[in-house]
């Protein structure tokens, strides 16, 4: 008899069955191991299984099987965490989508139920534009305090500048990839996958290991991309391109797709503009876009550090004031410093270029770093 893990793991190994038709399976016969101990005659009444799907089930259940129990040692050996669809654990933006995987294997420590997650895709081939918009959007919601889980596919161009951002600006990153975590593809960024495993990020994927590298797996992996995030942002597109399938594939979902525009005739704008004017997704330019879209406030508590900025006489005055109060306008800081509210301003702005205040609607101001 077979571990449950090995019936899991089973449940998405047989052949041209795919993910609903396996879960119709279960829910019809009442449990996994039902699955592979039904007759033809019950397996008959299920509706969406014909004779075709349902002789293909009984032929393979022995193979799939033992090809499960294989798969566990691996999994086992490499400390590979599996989520099942019936699980607690199985992340729960991913089982709203109908076709969402049976099973998905992760290595890493990344928590797939994040409060925010996103998912950055884009062109292979990005220009340095498309990689600058990449930097400046993770970098802006790190710089905002939005701890947002950044979810991409660890290809060439936008994907993998989306994960070196994420990884410079503290976040952490999960790569979906379209083949079994045995391996890499591309073995170019083998090394950064390990990094961003080893800073709370990971490597998350629905195939077994020692599966082959197929073009349709790219387009499979698109579905979990789209599923795990809150949103989908797709910073350049060609006309065509798998960034613009996870785009419909989030649209599918009822999630936030947003796009950077570009100028018309641009090869790898086209994609973008076209999901704008389709009205397929919200027009951004900036961090600030999308936080605003998404409705995230920004985490401005004030963070304890020590005082390494070379600061003025008045600056300190008036860093100590606006830390024994949440917020003050620039003549509240007037009466307080004793000085002129012309002179206030002038030093309002040179503290929120160092990054110490930040300016609110209504001439006030609020302390971001609160010194000790």
């Amino acid at each position: 008899m077979a571990s449950p893990l090995e019936y899991k793991i089973g449940l998405s190994l047989f052949p041209r069955v795919g993910s609903v038709n396996a879960r119709r399976l279960v829910a019809y016969l009442g449990s996994l191991q039902a699955v592979f101990e039904a007759s033809k005659k019950e397996l008959k009444d299920i509706p969406g299984i014909g004779k075709g799907m349902m002789k293909n089930i009984i032929d393979n259940r022995n193979i799939v099987l033992k090809q499960a129990e294989k798969e566990v040692t691996f999994i086992e050996r490499y400390k590979i965490k599996s989520f099942f669809y019936l699980d607690k654990d199985y992340p729960r933006r991913l089982a709203q989508c109908v076709d969402a995987p049976v099973i998905m294997f992760m290595k890493g420590t990344s928590d797939l139920n994040s409060k925010r997650i996103i998912s950055v895709v884009g062109t292979r081939n990005a220009t340095d534009n498309g990689r600058e918009l990449t930097n400046c959007l993770i970098d802006g919601l790190a710089k905002n305090g939005v701890e947002a889980l950044v979810v991409s596919g660890l290809a060439y161009g936008i994907d993998i500048t989306a994960h070196k951002a994420a990884i410079k600006s503290g976040l952490p990153t999960v790569g979906v990839v379209a083949h079994g975590l045995d391996k890499m593809y591309p073995s170019q960024h083998a090394a950064l996958a390990k990094e961003m495993v080893s800073k709370g990020g990971a490597l998350l994927s629905d195939f077994p290991s020692e599966s082959k590298i197929d073009p349709g797996n790219f387009l499979r992996r698109n579905r979990i991309i789209a599923g795990l995030a809150d949103c989908t942002i797709v910073v350049e597109s060609a006309e065509k391109g798998g960034a613009l399938v996870t785009a419909d594939i989030a649209n599918s979902y009822n999630r936030d797709v947003f796009a950077y525009p570009g100028r018309p005739g641009d090869t790898f704008s086209a994609g973008c503009n076209s999901l704008i004017k389709m009205n397929k997704a919200a027009l951004i330019e900036n961090a600030a876009d999308l936080i605003a879209f998404m409705g995230w406030e920004a985490n401005t508590t004030p963070v304890q550090q020590p005082l390494l900025l070379d600061l003025t006489k008045d600056e300190e005055h008036i860093v100590k004031v606006l830390g024994n109060s949440e917020v003050s306008t620039s003549d509240t800081l007037s009466r307080e410093v004793n000085l002129p509210v012309q002179k206030i301003n002038s030093l309002l702005l040179g503290l929120e270029f160092k990054g110490v205040v930040k300016s609110l609607p209504g001439s006030r101001f609020k302390l971001l770093v609160k010194i000790l």
